[in-house]
């Protein structure tokens, strides 16, 4: 297998993980900083964006030899959310996104010397209801989906609010609609099916078929609906995967006793539990924070464990073997496009 390079926010630091087979390398760079997520530009394996727990926004243009903090015009520094869209390109830079909590959204287009703000999103008419359960006053934007072909289609995944749409790059925003779930952990668009918007939630999971026009639930063969990790395969839009565990308590023990199931699915088939015979436990012990599907490599998928274990199949999760890597911890995975 080729090698692959991902970096991975620890919740302290962040480790930039170097995989070869079952070998692997990582290296700790921004200790202390409270990574929350990271988010790779797929134009530019060197230009990487980190978002933290109270620090703000951090940027590196070197694969992380040196980081930048950025973002000082940003008022919220509590960032939970980045993404860096694939099609928004402007001057020869990817435009990158960040979530803070409170619940808003901001977007630089010059590698973060300057930022807009989009006030539409934290003034739609559902945003009084926004609620995070953990602290109750507030909410955060907990994911952000460029779409992969039309710069000016946006995804927002508010915790706990639901998934909102904005047509014209953010400046204008749909409010969440019936069939999607409320409490959004993880929203994904694929390159190879445009029309599609996968989500993974509290309440369980659902997809759009039309862009986000209307969602329906997809959760047929799963015993658990606790969904937090997402990702579909980098060549097959119908393949697909997410971690789940019976409610929020039970996913985020630190004990061992998370009771999670990660679970494939093929089309229109009913999901499938995987593991307990073929290399992955079922149930896990830690819940699946990240799931990561390597670009252009079919049957491929990366699990990121909450303690910091590192599960990899080939074959769509047939057999599994664990990475020689071990991390301190785990929030989320960006595969370097390098």
């Amino acid at each position: 297998m080729p090698s692959i390079r991902v970096f991975a926010a620890t919740g302290d630091a962040v480790a930039v993980v170097d995989l070869v087979d079952s070998q692997g390398e990582a290296r700790m760079t921004l200790a202390g900083s409270g990574a929350q997520c990271v988010a790779v530009d797929p134009h530019h394996p060197g230009r990487v964006y980190v978002g933290t727990f109270d620090e703000g926004v951090y940027r590196s243009l070197d694969g992380g030899e040196t980081w930048t903090q950025v973002g000082a015009a940003i008022p919220d520094r509590r960032v939970l959310a980045v993404a860096v869209s694939p099609s928004h390109r402007t001057n020869g830079r990817s435009a990158v996104y960040v979530g803070t909590e409170p619940s808003n959204l901001y977007r630089t287009e010059d590698d973060g010397r300057t930022w807009e703000a989009f006030p539409a999103l934290p003034a739609l008419p559902s945003a009084p209801s926004w609620s995070f359960p953990p602290r109750p006053w507030t909410s955060h934007v907990r994911w952000i989906a460029p779409h992969h072909a039309d710069p000016d289609l946006l995804f927002a995944g508010i915790e706990l609010g639901g998934v909102m749409r904005s047509r014209d790059g953010g400046r204008t925003w749909e409010d969440r609609k019936p069939g999607s779930y409320h409490d959004t952990h993880a929203i994904l668009t694929h390159p190879a099916a445009p029309e599609r918007v996968y989500e993974a939630a509290g309440g369980g999971v659902a997809i759009s078929t039309d862009a986000g026009d209307s969602w329906r639930p997809v959760d047929a063969g799963m015993d658990r609906h606790y969904a937090w990790g997402l990702a579909v395969d980098a060549v097959d839009p119908d393949l697909w995967y997410v971690s789940a565990s019976f409610g929020a308590r039970q996913a985020h023990r630190d004990d061992g006793r998370a009771e999670a199931i990660l679970y494939r699915k093929r089309g229109e088939e009913p999901w499938e539990p995987l593991g307990g015979t073929d290399g992955l436990p079922r149930p896990l012990p830690f819940m699946p924070y990240a799931l990561l599907a390597p670009r252009d490599r079919s049957g491929a998928l990366i699990a990121g464990l909450k303690n910091g274990e590192l599960l990899m199949t080939e074959d769509a999760g047939d057999a599994w073997r664990r990475l020689d890597v071990r991390l301190p911890g785990l929030l989320a995975l960006s595969e370097s496009a390098g």
